[in-house]
C-alpha cells in the first residue's frame, strides 16, 4: 500500500493513504486532496491505482506537475518519487520499503549497462519500446517472460522477474502484467486504442495470460511465455 506525504518548505502538512481507484488533487474543496494556494489549479492532478501500480496524471494544470524536477503528463510513480506542485513537494512511499528499480534502455545491438542496485527486493518494473530501442532489466529468479516479435526489438526477451511490469509507450498506449498466485494477468493502463491479446480487444479489467499468448500493444507484437 503507498502514502503521499505533503510537505511545504520542509514541513509536512499531512499524509493520505492511497485507498481508491482514483485519487483528485486541486485546490478546490471537493478534491481528495486539497491544496489551499494560488499555484495550484482547481483540478490539478489525479492519482489512478490500476492493480499495485499508481500513476499520476497532470489535469491541464496552469503550472504543471512535476516528478523529480521533470515535468510530466501521465507518470508511473515508484518509491520515493518527489511530486511538485508549485512550492509543495508530495513524497510518494510504498509502506512495504521495497524499492522500485530503474529502467535500463537496450538498443538493438548493445549491451545494457548495470542498474542501480536496489536496497530492498524489487516490486515492480517497467519496460518501454519504440523505434529507437527497447528497455528491460536485470534478471532474477524468471518465472515467465515477454518476447518482442516485430520492429527493431524483434527477438529481444524481458524475464518478468518482478511481481508488476508495465509495458508500452507513455502517452500513447500502456499495459501492464502482474504475478498473482494464480498465474499472470494482464490489463490496460493507458491509451484510446485498448491492447490485444491473440488478435481480440481487450474487453475487461483484466486477461489472464496463457504460455504462447500473443499480445499487440503501440504497434509491438509480444509473446508471452510462461517457463
Amino acid at each position: 500500500m503507498g502514502k503521499l506525504v505533503v510537505s511545504l518548505d520542509g514541513v509536512v502538512i499531512k499524509e493520505v493513504q492511497i485507498t481508491k481507484d482514483k485519487t483528485t488533487l486541486g485546490r478546490r474543496p471537493y478534491n481528495d486532496i486539497v491544496i489551499d494556494n494560488l499555484a495550484v489549479s482547481g483540478e490539478h492532478a489525479v492519482l489512478q491505482m490500476v492493480g499495485s501500480d499508481v500513476f499520476i496524471e497532470d489535469l491541464n494544470s496552469t503550472n504543471g506537475t512535476y516528478i523529480n524536477g521533470k515535468a510530466v503528463k501521465k507518470q508511473l510513480l515508484t518509491h520515493n518519487d518527489t511530486v511538485e506542485i508549485g512550492k509543495y513537494k508530495i513524497k510518494y512511499l510504498l509502506e512495504d520499503g521495497t524499492d522500485y528499480e530503474k529502467t535500463m534502455i537496450m538498443k538493438p545491438g548493445s549491451l545494457p549497462t548495470a542498474a542501480p542496485a536496489p536496497s530492498a527486493a524489487g516490486y515492480a518494473s517497467t519496460v518501454g519500446f519504440g523505434s529507437s530501442g527497447f528497455g528491460s532489466l536485470g534478471s532474477s529468479v524468471v518465472a515467465a517472460s515477454i518476447r518482442v516479435l516485430n520492429g527493431a526489438a524483434a527477438g529481444r526477451e524481458v524475464n518478468l522477474t518482478k511481481v508488476v511490469t508495465t509495458v508500452g509507450k507513455p502517452g500513447v498506449q500502456v499495459a501492464s502484467i502482474t504475478k498473482r498466485p494464480g498465474g499472470y494477468v494482464f490489463a490496460h493502463v493507458e491509451g484510446t486504442t485498448r491492447p490485444t491479446v491473440n488478435g481480440h480487444p481487450l474487453t475487461g479489467e483484466t486477461v489472464q495470460l496463457k504460455n504462447g499468448d500473443v499480445i499487440e500493444l503501440a504497434g509491438t507484437q509480444m509473446q508471452f511465455v510462461q517457463l
